[in-house]
């Protein structure tokens, strides 16, 4: 430009040397062209693998942390992290992070060229740097503050519609539609608020950031067309180094510009490594005792756990079950019966005390080895949204299909699988919505019966289900628990009578133990349990027979 100024136009001469200098601005246009085309295609590439590699780590992490994480948080937070933060950590990856390294380079190089084609000029135009640096330094806390406080609304946002979703038969079943959509409202406007002040404060503050930017080239052009006219300076070093100027202002305005998009960024940076950080369960402690075969016998030995520590569940628990033995664990809700079978599977670790498995302490048995011997059936059994084949050999991927229905077969699942149009190919729906409540369970205790575990837990298994059904239920678990060592907790306290030894737990002690009838002969609190349960069904009973009548 300087040239063609300075040597061309000012003297009107010199066509050659201006077709020469004009295809030379052609080339260089090439040039950034393919080296255009060559960056998008390396970013992109870049950007799409990294954030790939970012959210298989962040998934990869979810699978190996404890249950005590996830006690903390709800889903639709998590899942914001893999939409919403993963996104804009890609956007950050492909446009942000080039972008600031470019600036950089073009920063350095053109400051250089300024000094050496004119320093006087150059201290001008760095004038309203130092305002531009501290105006920036003081406004990314607020604006990263503000994206923090954004991201804590989004990610309550996708609670609520995760929820309200997932739960959606028993929104229309108590008619609370307007009473949820009240709520999207408000977490919808609370969103939309912290987006107005953060975008506002941010244009507010870019509006300043290039007003002053754009000061400098005012002084330059008063003090440079001084030297035009003390013949100091020429109109073409004087264009080429406003052309270096716009250059120059671009990676300042840029930096500025980009304190948005970066403080966005590294608050979804945040998010996402508070998890990635996590320390995992120990699946890899060089040190765990391998013990691939379980006898499944179990010792606490004055055991405490508590969720909080300050307010333990579990309040010295002692017991000691052989292998192949079944205990049945009763109480009311809330005294510790769920939280004895977590800490048998090894979702948590006892606070103070033993717990110990055939003589090891469980916290020095390798923990795909024990987490693989056990199987467990809850009373709302979960089941992915596959084939039922693929569920029964969820523990057992390699299991043959002859495997399968012979478990099928012993679980009492093989009846209903076959009418079923598509047999054992067919799709169970989302978490098992296609099927009955009964039908998931004996897929369950299907899985279970392959999964061939040393220590079995039923958690309510027959609790949510018909009297028909929950007699072909038990016929498939009787089947299920013989060899193994079996707990079982149970709403029924009737189903119970086939096991060992009842344990019955209250305020977190274990204040009973003894067969069925040893505790019935006792009259304490598992006579009273069962007294008051057949009271409750005679009464139950007794009303439905005045309904009938009615009727």
């Amino acid at each position: 430009v300087q040239h063609i100024i300075d040597d061309v136009l000012t003297p009107k001469t010199g066509v050659d040397l201006l077709v020469l200098l004009a295809c030379c601005l052609l080339g260089m246009e090439l040039v950034f062209f393919v080296l255009g085309i060559i960056d998008g295609y390396i970013r992109a590439h870049l950007s799409a693998y990294t954030t790939r590699d970012i959210r298989s780590q962040l998934y990869q992490k979810l699978q190996f942390l404890p249950l005590k994480f996830y006690d903390r948080r709800k889903v639709g937070s998590l899942m914001s992290r893999f939409m919403n933060d993963a996104d804009r950590l890609e956007m950050f990856l492909l446009f942000a992070l080039p972008f600031v390294l470019n600036n950089a380079v073009m920063l350095i190089g053109i400051m250089t060229l300024l000094f050496y084609l004119n320093w006087e000029l150059t201290i001008y135009v760095l004038l309203p740097v130092p305002l531009i640096i501290a105006a920036g330094w003081r406004k990314w806390g607020t604006l990263r503050r503000l994206w923090n406080r954004w991201h804590a609304k989004w990610s309550r946002l996708n609670i609520h519609v995760n929820e309200s979703i997932s739960g959606i038969r028993v929104v229309q079943a108590f008619a609370q539609e307007d009473r949820e959509n009240r709520r999207f409202v408000q977490r919808n406007d609370e969103l939309r608020d912290i987006s107005v002040t953060g975008e506002r404060t941010w244009f507010i503050f870019s509006a300043i950031l290039n007003f002053l930017t754009s000061f400098g080239l005012f002084l330059v052009w008063y003090f440079g067309g001084r030297q035009i006219l003390n013949e100091q300076l020429t109109i073409g070093e004087l264009m080429a180094f406003i052309s270096y100027i716009w250059m120059l202002y671009g990676p300042l305005q840029f930096f500025s510009n980009a304190a948005n998009m970066l403080t966005r960024s590294f608050a979804s940076a945040e998010r996402i490594f508070e998890v990635i950080d996590q320390p995992p369960e120990s699946f890899t402690n060089p040190d765990a005792v391998p013990m691939p075969h379980l006898r499944g016998a179990v010792l606490f030995r004055d055991a405490h756990f508590g969720y909080d520590p300050a307010k333990p569940v579990l309040k010295g628990i002692d017991l000691e079950v052989a292998p192949g033995e079944k205990i049945g664990l009763v109480g009311k809700s809330g005294v510790g019966k769920s939280t004895l079978i977590n800490l048998i599977c090894r979702f948590y670790d006892v606070d103070r005390g033993e717990l110990r498995i055939d003589g090891e302490d469980i916290r020095d048995i390798k923990l795909t080895d024990l987490r693989a011997q056990i199987g467990m059936v809850s009373q709302e059994s979960f089941l992915f949204n596959g084939s039922l084949s693929d569920n029964i050999s969820y523990g057992k991927p390699e299991a043959t299909f002859e495997d399968i229905v012979r478990s099928a077969t012993v679980a009492n699942a093989h009846e209903f699988i076959i009418v079923k149009p598509d047999g054992y190919d067919t799709l169970a729906g989302e978490r098992g919505g296609k099927l009955s409540g009964g039908e998931k369970q004996r897929i369950a205790i299907a899985r279970a019966i392959l999964h061939d575990p040393a220590i079995l837990i039923l958690d309510e298994a027959t609790s949510s289900v018909d009297t028909p059904t929950e007699k072909k239920l038990q016929e498939a678990l009787a089947r299920l628990v013989k060899g193994r060592t079996t707990f079982a907790i149970a709403h029924r306290l009737s189903t119970l009578r086939s096991a060992d030894r009842l344990v019955v737990l209250d305020d977190g002690k274990i204040v009973e133990t003894g067969s069925h009838e040893e505790l019935m002969e006792r009259e304490g609190i598992f006579y009273r349990l069962v007294k008051t349960q057949q009271e409750t069904t005679s009464v139950m009973a007794v009303g439905g027979g005045k309904d009938d009548v009615n009727k």
